[in-house]
């Protein structure tokens, strides 16, 4: 498992300074952590990950000229962005040897770590729907994307950022929103709706209701699970509503083996499933239409440190 990084950058990570200019750098870190933190994980889909480019950006301030930055948060921005764009450019090559399908890591958000969630456009920037169609994006292109649908920078403002023209930067978000618009009509649904066919999908998988289950299951649904080769899980996407069915039926068809506890995750409602033998998954959902269109099974155990429990 990894470990847990906690909330505060580390004033002894530069070597040993603990100095008033060192701890006066760790409070302007800190001051902005949320919002950078929020920045790292919608760019890169790993808490832990976005932990590991906040401690570095924490080096670069606190070797940096920081009398003459202006803005703080403008610039820890900057630093965070660029070294999550090449974290993300380095990781597609670590991709493909990864043992099945790679899900975001999920995020307890009860109490959000990035800040309040208290729109439905911040909610779904973080949801695992969203971050696993962004997979899909270039590292510039996912960089525009958060950057301007998320935190709602000007074009010129993240052309600064990325070392390039506003207008590349206005194509690039065109482009990325471009090929992620049609899926993204596949999760419409509100939080209630998805936490009311989430546990009407649970209930009906521990009866082994076929007919019921697939009456909640959109006719092209598709079941993400990651198990990063560690857990069991499926190797290869399930798709359509019958293998989708039969394949839940199959993991809680004995209720015995398993306790479902509800929770929220990335904003949204999910499931937190303890089986027997020890091992954890999460369970969140996507709707639209009243019918549930993607499953995402993450049973990876460095991906579920932080739960509860």
């Amino acid at each position: 498992m990894e470990p847990d990084r906690g909330d505060q950058p580390d004033p002894t990570a530069d070597g040993g300074l603990t100095d008033t200019s060192a701890a006066q750098a760790a409070g302007a870190l800190t001051a902005h952590r949320p919002m950078l933190l929020g920045l790292a994980y919608r760019l890169l889909g790993s808490l832990h990950d976005a932990e590991d480019v906040l401690q570095e950006a924490y080096l670069r301030w606190l070797g940096a000229d920081r009398e003459s930055v202006a803005e703080p948060r403008r610039y820890l921005s900057r630093v965070v962005t660029r070294l999550a764009v090449d974290r993300l450019r380095a990781r597609q090559a670590a991709r493909e040897t990864y043992v099945g399908p790679w899900l975001p890591e999920p995020v307890p958000t009860a109490a959000s770590p990035f800040g309040p969630l208290d729109s439905a456009e911040l909610r779904d920037s973080v949801s695992i729907a969203l971050l696993h169609l962004m997979e899909r994006l270039t590292p510039p292109e996912r960089a525009v994307y958060v950057l301007h649908t998320a935190f709602a920078l000007p074009y010129a403002e993240i052309a600064e950022i990325l070392d390039r023209s506003a207008a590349h930067c206005r194509q690039l978000h065109h482009r990325a929103a471009a090929r992620i618009a049609d899926d993204r009509r596949r999760f419409t649904a509100d939080p209630a709706e998805q936490r009311r066919l989430l546990d009407a999908f649970l209930a009906a998988a521990r009866d082994g209701d076929l007919p019921r289950l697939t009456g909640l299951v959109a006719s092209d649904a598709v079941a993400w699970t990651d198990g990063g080769g560690v857990a069991r899980a499926a190797r290869n996407p399930v798709r359509g509503a019958d293998r989708v069915a039969r394949f839940f039926v199959g993991i809680y068809g004995r209720p015995r083996r398993i306790e479902a506890t509800p929770a929220e995750l990335n904003g949204g409602p999910a499931l937190v499933i303890r089986w027997s033998d020890g091992a954890r998954y999460t369970l969140t959902v996507a709707a639209a239409g009243g019918r549930i269109t993607d499953f995402y099974l993450v049973g990876n155990p460095a991906k579920l440190s932080r739960l509860p429990g």
